[in-house]
């Protein structure tokens, strides 16, 4: 019997090793617990728990009672792809054509069409680390060396400016950049985003702008790397409707790209996904032209739950937290529990909270728990309860 590709054999070794706990794993694991009887509070997967809005509903249930269940142009919609370059043109001050814009079935598909579309084996990647998961994996899987940038808990999960300039080499490739940020919910000043522009000027290198939490911020402002002068062609941003929107299931994203890279972007989607569903493009072009109080909100909403998850976890003797200002996690330090952040998790499984380990997020994250408050205050207070029991059991 031949053997898999390389690839198969990547995604098997990737999945043999038990040390990494992905949110879908979780969601699994807890699943089958569930089925035993076991009353577990979920905060393990980057979900908003509200319900997609109403007149978005609305707009896909009417778009398939009118006919919209047909293949749509690879691209996606055009009328989708200039509403979408013109709320990103307005919110990143910057000129967009419809034609730089791709409409994907979900924000990873960017991940993984710029991985492809730009490295070959040799070339470096720059990661946040800790940093979501799946950049590593995609950016390995075409032969690319990792280069982990540590983001240290001292600095509210900043860089160190030295240090990111010597990790900067020739070969670099490709800086992936997310603000705000997953797993930490750090958002990075504008003098830092400055900074990392000039050097990937000066040394020749993409940015991949994981956008998807643009909307979600509590203190301070979004600023895209994009906005700066002289970035607009060397940037992928990557952006959608599921956390802005609670659409997570509709599986609807985008990039905005030089056109030349869309380009590509869009040949990579012929092949492998044909086109985004048509019904769910007229959802998001409800989304984008409809009422945004929902948005609002939501995030206000998010940001009580912020306030108390961080201040009752600060409460309990060996963890710590810094307050996030975006997103929707808090990243704590768990190494006060003399406890790795895999057993840590474990344990706080079996007493009913699911979280993820920090060493999912790389090399930097481990001694640290992610913990998504996009569940109910409710749900929160009784998580925060079974996380000091827990804690309490290891002292």
């Amino acid at each position: 019997m031949k053997t898999f590709s390389k690839f198969a054999r990547f995604f098997t070794e990737q999945s043999r090793n038990n040390e990494i706990i992905t949110p879908f794993d979780m969601k699994v694991i807890t699943r089958d617990l569930e089925s035993k009887g076991k009353d577990i509070i979920h905060l393990e997967i980057g979900e908003p728990d509200f319900d997609t809005p109403e007149h978005i509903k609305r707009a896909g249930i009417e778009a398939i009672e009118n006919g919209f269940t047909h293949y749509a142009p690879s691209r996606g919609l055009l009328e989708l792809r200039e509403e979408v370059a013109k709320y990103v043109s307005v919110t990143r001050k910057i000129s967009v054509s419809p034609n730089e814009v791709v409409i994907v079935p979900g924000g990873k598909n960017v991940i993984f069409y710029t991985m492809m579309a730009l490295l070959e084996k040799g070339d470096e990647v720059i990661v946040q680390s800790p940093g979501y998961y799946p950049y590593e994996i995609d950016a390995s899987l075409f032969g690319a060396k990792i280069v982990p940038l540590p983001l240290r808990e001292e600095n509210g999960f900043s860089f160190d400016r030295d240090y990111f300039k010597k990790i900067v080499s020739e070969k670099t490739k490709l800086f992936v950049f997310i603000s705000p940020a997953n797993p930490t919910g750090n958002i990075f000043s504008k003098e830092d985003i400055e900074f990392i522009s000039e050097q990937a000027m000066k040394n020749d290198f993409y940015v991949l702008s994981d956008e998807i939490y643009s909307r979600i911020v509590y203190e301070g402002e979004f600023f895209s790397i994009a906005s700066v002068p002289g970035m607009r062609e060397r940037t992928i941003i990557l952006d959608g409707f599921s956390k802005t929107y609670a659409m997570t299931g509709w599986r609807l994203g985008y990039s905005i790209a030089p056109k030349n890279i869309s380009d590509i972007f869009n040949k990579f989607l012929v092949s492998s996904n044909s086109c985004t569903a048509t019904f769910t493009q007229i959802a998001g072009l409800e989304a984008l032209r409809g009422p945004q109080d929902t948005v609002d909100e939501m995030v206000a909403e998010y940001k009580r739950r912020r306030d108390f998850i961080v201040d009752a976890l600060n409460e309990i003797r060996g963890i710590r937290v810094v307050k996030p200002k975006g997103a929707f996690y808090v990243f704590p330090n768990i190494t006060g529990l003399g406890i790795s952040s895999r057993e840590f998790v474990m344990k706080l499984l079996q007493n009913g909270v699911a979280t993820i380990p920090g060493n999912t997020f790389g090399k930097y994250g481990e001694g640290f728990i992610r913990i998504s408050y996009a569940n109910s205050l409710e749900n929160l207070k009784i998580a925060a309860e079974r996380i000091q029991k827990t804690a309490e059991e290891l002292s």
